[in-house]
């Protein structure tokens, strides 16, 4: 097999192609994390077969889960694929279908209204309304940008995501919200949450926020990050409406399996459905 020296150059190439398929731009930062973690393991080595499943073999060795490692493997995959050394790709790990959700990383409806009221408390009017726009609609972190003047006078947002559009329905008691904020921040029309230079904020900058709130709160770190908002979203929408191709819809999400992994009850929940079935006298 013929050997392939990985540059500067096919990553810029790369990044190129992921912004021209209007990939997330979370999805991006990803990609491009774990393939510079991937060159600078390889230092100047040829890229073979051989070393990216040396590559698999390191991470595993690391410590990492299977699913993160796999994560990293798509990443690479994915380039090897654009730059037509489709020879180079490794196969994912086996990993058996996730049945329970980890309680460690779980944000409960008790524990979400804590976070939004500490930040209310600590007079951070903008992080407890993104928190409760987020949850309350389901969007993700990156979508927020779409959350305007305007789309809150309509009650709707059209959001843009991978070549799709969706429209999102905000309710009435949130649009109040955010058109009061937009006119105590003198915002007129476009994005509601802005940064102090105007431009609209950024993932990173609502994680640090709400990771700030963690110990005034007193919720463990571990399930304050922005996405978790979405996941609370997903399992209190379901048991109301028992309707996942609605959830899905709702998500963006363009397969019922991806939406299935946000509905994940806890072993404990589990436990408890066996319980009622009564199947031991």
């Amino acid at each position: 097999m013929e050997d392939y020296i990985l540059t500067q150059s096919h990553i810029d190439s790369y990044l190129q192609y992921l912004c021209s398929e209007e990939r997330a731009e979370a999805t991006i930062e990803k990609y491009l994390r774990d393939i510079r973690v991937f060159a600078a393991w390889l230092e100047d080595k040829p890229v073979t077969k051989e070393t990216a499943t040396q590559w698999k073999a390191y991470l595993s060795a690391q410590g990492m889960s299977p699913a993160t490692v796999n994560a990293k493997l798509s990443a690479v995959n994915g380039l090897f694929c654009f730059l037509g050394w489709e020879g180079c790709r490794v196969k994912f790990l086996k990993m058996q279908r996730r049945m329970f959700r980890d309680t460690s990383r779980e944000l409960t409806r008790s524990e979400y209204d804590l976070l939004v009221k500490t930040a209310r408390r600590q007079g951070q009017e903008w992080l407890a309304l993104v928190m409760e726009t987020i949850c309350a609609t389901g969007i993700r972190v990156s979508e927020v940008k779409y959350i305007t003047v305007e789309a809150a006078q309509a009650g709707q947002a059209s959001i843009s995501l991978k070549g799709k559009i969706r429209t999102i329905l905000l309710p009435r008691k949130l649009t109040l919200k955010l058109l009061k904020f937009s006119k105590k921040q003198k915002n007129a029309s476009g994005a509601i949450f802005r940064s102090s230079d105007g431009t609209p904020l950024t993932r990173f900058q609502v994680w640090r926020a709400m990771k700030s709130l963690c110990r005034e709160a007193g919720v463990e770190a571990s399930k304050v990050f922005p996405h978790n908002l979405r996941h609370l979203f997903a399992s209190v929408f379901y048991r109301a409406t028992r309707d996942i191709v609605k959830l899905a819809d709702v998500l963006g999400h363009s397969s019922i399996n991806t939406t299935r992994i946000y509905l994940l009850t806890t072993g404990k929940e589990h436990v408890r459905c066996q319980e009622r079935l009564r199947l031991v006298s």
